[in-house]
């Protein structure tokens, strides 16, 4: 009885979101100090296989976690990369999973050639439909955001149906317990904004990129019909996605207004979508 209540119970680290749907969250620490969080998310497919949405850096205990569920690595079909900058841990994690396909953005196919991408995700973003859907947001550029230092506007968003649940990089951030820096910096549980990045050259620096932004979330919200957002920075919303994203568009109508008008005259260049 004594050793029973020493015990410890180690929480999972990998989460059931919905049905067939998993999510990692792990620490990403800008300049070492401030920890603003990164995900990965896992999907069980309509075949028993799983695909593997974004990559975090791996420790002894998730690997083990990551290889009881997929059976050490067999049924890891694809790993797929959404996000042109969350590139660190694909190296690790394709070392120790080598053997899925794995499709990235054109940056990481540019500058991550020891990994032999299967292809670029652009054009591959319905090969695993009706299982999951991905689409790429209009009016930004992905394919070589700039400045790459700050412009992490854009990012492929992924939904699973079956799970009504959406994993997003870093379009949309959900701060469900913000730390102290966040709440010095005004944000407040439950709040979710677009990424500070989509003012400054997130969008393309156009006339009409607002708009086209805008009309491609709205499509979106009409044919995604999902519960659950898990967002790259900073959290996870159960339950309200759907309206809190809806939300957080009908109140940047503002701010996009005021880019068009800031940007009025100036035309698309990009036909990247």
């Amino acid at each position: 009885m004594g050793n029973q209540s020493s015990a410890v119970v180690v929480e999972k680290r990998i989460k059931e979101i919905g049905k067939n749907f998993f999510n990692i969250r792990a620490s990403f620490k800008i300049k070492g100090l401030i920890n603003i969080g990164t995900h990965m998310s896992l999907i069980r497919l309509s075949n028993g296989k799983y695909l593997v949405i974004d990559t975090v850096p791996l420790d002894e205990e998730l690997k083990k976690e990551i290889d009881e569920l997929t059976n050490n690595g067999v049924d890891i079909e694809a790993v797929v990369a959404t996000h042109p900058f969350h590139t660190l841990a694909f190296p690790d994690f394709y070392k120790n999973y080598s053997s899925a396909s794995y499709y990235g953005t054109p940056r990481h196919i540019r500058n991550q050639k020891d990994i032999p991408w299967a292809g670029n995700i652009m054009d591959h973003l319905n090969k695993w439909s009706p299982d999951v859907e991905m689409r790429i947001p209009a009016g930004a550029e992905f394919v070589a955001p700039v400045p790459e230092s700050t412009n992490h506007f854009n990012s492929v968003w992924v939904f699973s149906p079956v799970a009504k649940t959406i994993h997003v990089d870093d379009t949309i951030n959900y701060f469900d317990n913000p730390s102290l820096l966040f709440k010095v910096l005004g944000k407040k549980s439950g709040q979710m904004d677009f990424h500070p990045s989509m003012t400054n050259g997130g969008l393309n620096k156009t006339e009409t990129a607002p708009q086209l932004f805008k009309e491609w979330l709205e499509n979106l919200l009409h044919d995604w019909d999902f519960d659950n957002a898990c967002c790259a920075h900073v959290g996870v919303k159960i339950g309200g996605a759907h309206a809190l994203v809806n939300e957080t568009l009908t109140n940047a109508q503002g701010v996009l207004d005021k880019l068009a008008k800031k940007h009025e005259g100036k035309e698309e260049e990009h036909t990247h979508h």
